[in-house]
């Protein structure tokens, strides 16, 4: 019997996108289907993922898994015999991405996204905080070509977000987070993640995500706006 795998994502999500990438360096094919309007949820994903009600969602064989960095190991749990391994072998590095990888998700995503979208000192408070969160990836990929080493592993796709959906956020929000002369090896290292060609293949158009963060901005701040 063929296996079926489906991913329900947005194109807008970088948690979205790291599942792809992980399918695709496994060599598993898979069916992607896109949530349109994430305010008004489809019935699949609301079955899919009933306590979150978010992408993205792994369906393999009518069975689903939700959480990104959830599926990841999934992923790399199931088709291990599928090069790359995704995770290290040794339990204490794989303990050690699994770290850095929720450190990101909770520091580097949201932190980025606070300093994108509030102003003055706020704002200053922000980016202060998220460098300093960013400068313990720095210390982390240095002496690396990937963070897993050679080749693509776990923690790299977790921060794939970095050389593109980053690079948006900093353009809209005014400001430079991960300069190249303060973080030479991460900027290095986004370089040489972003052209890989399995990668870039999959990266959302820049201009798409000009425009969606561009209104989630302005709702963001419209919200802030009433707040005062």
């Amino acid at each position: 019997m063929a296996e079926v795998v489906k991913v329900i994502g947005s194109y807008s999500s970088l948690f979205c996108t790291r599942i792809e990438w992980a399918l695709k360096l496994k060599g598993v094919q898979y069916e992607y289907l896109e949530e349109k309007d994430l305010l008004n949820k489809t019935p699949l994903l609301l079955k899919s993922n009933p306590v979150h009600k978010k992408v993205p969602v792994l369906i393999h064989n009518e069975k689903a898994i939700a959480e990104s960095l959830v599926i990841l190991e999934y992923i790399d749990d199931r088709w291990k015999e599928n090069n790359p391994l995704l995770l290290p072998e040794d339990p204490q590095e794989r303990a050690k991405a699994r770290f850095w990888a929720k450190f990101a998700d909770d520091k580097c995503v949201f932190g980025a996204w606070k300093a994108c979208h509030t102003e003055g000192e706020e704002k200053a408070k922000a980016l202060e905080s998220a460098a300093e969160s960013f400068a313990f990836l720095e210390k982390e990929i240095e002496g690396k070509k990937f963070f897993g080493g050679e080749q693509i592993g776990y923690l790299d796709l977790a921060l794939g977000w970095i050389p593109h959906w980053l690079n948006v956020l900093e353009e809209l929000g005014d400001m430079k987070l991960v300069d190249a002369q303060k973080f030479p090896f991460l900027n290095e290292w986004a370089q040489n993640f972003i052209e890989t060609p399995v990668i870039k293949e999959c990266l959302p158009p820049r201009e798409k995500l000009v425009k969606y963060f561009t209104s989630s901005l302005s709702y963001m701040r419209s919200l802030a706006a009433k707040k005062q």
